[in-house]
């Protein structure tokens, strides 16, 4: 697999390439741990599994995995709902779900998953973020559901204005921010170094050399924070609301993951993805995550695209990261406590922005406005609701507005020399056209033959055929000729 050990310059590469990633992922392993709720460290263990396990294995040959942006709401209402330890029983059973579906072939199945749906979730959990995040930056803390977050914005502005120290932490994430918006304009080669590690190199160094009073990330030591879920957090997953949250993860990380190997593979020229193979990594990955009770992972577009751009030919790029990540947690864990918390809540609000795809919504209002009421209902759904019934609710509209679309139907009216009255029905008749077609029937005259002609359809379901006997017996009036009906399937009125 790795070809890179036997040439040099495909392993200077490959070296080069996971430094890179590495850069990429630590400040972003961290601040998603931080905003999920769990010790600092447990973000990093998710990464290092990612890197050393999952990238080992076979799937994708340059998707890079780890803690995602996209599962941190969902993962910071599992803990305070069910605890941390129940966290690591989660991902462990999500895990071998993953494990299940990827073994059974469902793999190239997630792909059948609405992209609206996708988009609304990931904009959905981006708002979420975004405005959760923001609390984090005045170093206040946030409110519990989405709406009561932006419900609270006013008041927070307040606070920021009127408390100094709120004023200070807030002013270090939004210089974060900014740093990570304009590193994207400078000249190529200081692109070389990732923006969130400068962003929060920089927002560090100002904290520590001007003293502000912000408050940092908590350490506590990598073996510390390892807590593998016991036989009571198992058992807890027996509830509907566990159950609803295993089911949630399955679906979001699995499609996310998928939907990433999608976009990779469209940047480079190199193997493409196999699907099953790439689930039951991610399911082996996960698996050994809830077993040390770490975050759940996914393939994360950012990390694998930097992946990507630094030149990576090969997978060792992916298992060399996981490398760095392991000896910085061992070697350097003072480091990650004097980073301001104002500072990771700024990436990850610049991270929720990116998440929301707002380039995409005025080409969807003019071409595809059906997918865009899929996408925004999913996305406020989420914001207030929950993030399982916002998808849900997603997957079911995207499913009606297929069938609609697909359940086109043509109702030809026609009158013959002979006073006979010909319907001819084609296309798809389903439950969903009836109210057209009863209208267009139930206007016929009562006192002609009428002969309905269903030949040329290609489709015909249950509740429509019964819908079609019943007028053919009760439409035509007393003494007059019985509607004939054409169709091998169904009963005419005798």
């Amino acid at each position: 697999m790795f070809s890179s050990l036997k040439d040099p310059p495909v392993l200077r590469r490959d070296a080069l390439a996971s430094l890179v990633v590495f850069l990429v992922a630590l400040p972003l392993c961290v601040g998603v741990a931080v905003a999920s709720g769990v010790p600092a460290e447990l973000g990093l263990i998710t990464g290092i599994v990612g890197g050393l396990v999952v990238g080992a294995m076979p799937g994708s040959t340059f998707q890079v995995s780890g803690p995602a942006a996209g599962l941190t709401v969902l993962v910071f209402e599992a803990v305070r709902e069910f605890g941390l330890g129940t966290l690591g029983a989660i991902v462990l059973v999500t895990g071998l779900l993953q494990l299940a579906l990827g073994a059974l072939r469902f793999g190239r199945w997630f792909r059948a998953i609405s992209v609206a749906v996708v988009q609304g979730m990931l904009a959905g959990i981006g708002l979420v973020l975004l405005f959760g995040q923001l609390y984090t930056m005045a170093g206040v803390k946030q409110p519990r559901s989405g709406l009561e977050k932006i419900a609270g914005v006013p008041g927070l502005v307040a606070d920021v204005v009127t408390d100094s120290d709120a004023l200070v932490s807030f002013a270090v994430g939004a210089g974060t921010i900014a740093v990570l918006v304009l590193w994207k304009k400078l000249p190529g080669k200081a692109q070389l170094v990732p923006a969130p590690l400068v962003a929060v190199a920089l927002a560090t160094a100002v904290t520590a050399l001007g003293g502000l009073n912000v408050a940092n990330v908590k350490v506590q030591g990598l073996i510390e924070a390892i807590q593998p879920p016991g036989l009571n957090d198992l058992t807890s997953l027996g509830s509907v609301a566990a159950l609803g949250t295993v089911l949630a993860f399955t679906l979001i990380a699995s499609a996310e993951t998928l939907f990433s190997a999608a976009a990779v593979d469209r940047m480079h020229d190199g193997p493409p993805t196999h699907y099953d193979k790439e689930l039951l990594a991610q399911g082996v990955g996960n698996t050994v995550c809830g077993v040390l009770g770490a975050l759940p992972m996914t393939a994360v577009i950012v990390r694998s695209s930097a992946n990507v751009q630094a030149g990576a030919k090969t997978p060792l790029s992916r298992v060399l990261h996981g490398v760095w990540l392991l000896l910085f947690a061992v070697m350097l864990p003072a480091a990650i406590g004097i980073i301001p918390l104002a500072a990771l809540a700024g990436v990850l609000v610049h991270a929720g922005c990116k998440l929301v795809p707002f380039k995409d919504l005025a080409p969807l209002w003019r071409e595809h406005r059906g997918e865009l009421i899929i996408l925004a209902v999913t996305a406020v759904a989420i914001v207030t609701t929950s993030m399982f019934e916002g998808v849900v609710l997603g997957l079911l509209l995207a499913v009606v507005k297929s069938a609609w679309e697909t359940s086109q139907v043509g109702v030809d009216v026609r009158e013959l020399t002979d006073g006979r009255m010909v319907v001819a029905l084609t296309g798809n008749a389903t439950f969903l056209r009836l109210p057209r077609i009863l209208d267009t029937l139930e206007a016929l005259p009562q006192d002609r033959p009428i002969e309905l002609d269903l030949s040329a359809l290609r489709h015909l379901d249950h509740a429509c055929r019964s819908a079609l006997e019943v007028w053919a017996e009760r439409h035509n009036a007393e003494g007059v000729e019985a509607v004939r009906v054409r169709h091998p399937e169904v009963v005419a009125a005798a």
